[in-house]
């Protein structure tokens, strides 16, 4: 008879063995940068052209950037994950937001303090560049997050046929 460790035992492996897929997460990876590249587009349009403050422009990166990322991931990454049709799509879409705002919190918590809190300056050109050169690196932090929780709450991939 199997105990609630056993049955731990058992269930973490084939939970997280799903998340080492190497080509799974170089797919990820490969998306991230085409959402990293979304996020700072927006980010500094706002902040440069039309002089939108640091936090509201990269909420705005951020969620660019989330819904680039989803159909990417959706038509390619997890192409084979969960049910078809626009219901599927929608209830994955919602799931996918709630899903990484945990990164998208850890994201502007660590864009927050590289911004707001340290007095880091990078001027080139007479303009500090700073706000655009933090975010890289929060996304980096933030993508951790997001990849673990997307894999397994989003996508499901610890299970067959999933939705």
């Amino acid at each position: 008879m199997s105990g609630p460790s056993d049955r731990l035992r058992h269930f973490l492996p084939d939970r997280f063995e799903s998340l080492v897929s190497g080509v799974r997460f170089g797919q990820f990876l490969s998306v991230g940068v085409v959402g990293a590249i979304s996020d700072n587009t927006v980010l500094a349009i706002l902040g440069l052209v039309f002089d939108v403050p640091d936090l509201w422009a990269k909420a705005a990166g951020i969620e660019t950037a989330i819904l680039v990322m989803f159909l990417v991931n959706e038509h390619w990454t997890f192409s084979t994950m969960g049910a078809t049709g626009r219901g599927p799509f929608l209830k994955r879409l919602v799931k996918s937001h709630i899903v990484r705002s945990g990164g998208v919190t850890i994201q502007l918590l660590v864009y927050w303090v590289l911004t707001q809190y340290l007095a880091i300056e990078l001027v080139v050109f007479e303009t500090d560049l700073w706000f655009i050169a933090a975010s890289p690196i929060a996304i980096a932090i933030a993508m951790v997050v997001n990849y673990v929780f997307e894999s397994l709450f989003t996508w499901q991939v610890h299970r067959d046929g999933a939705t």
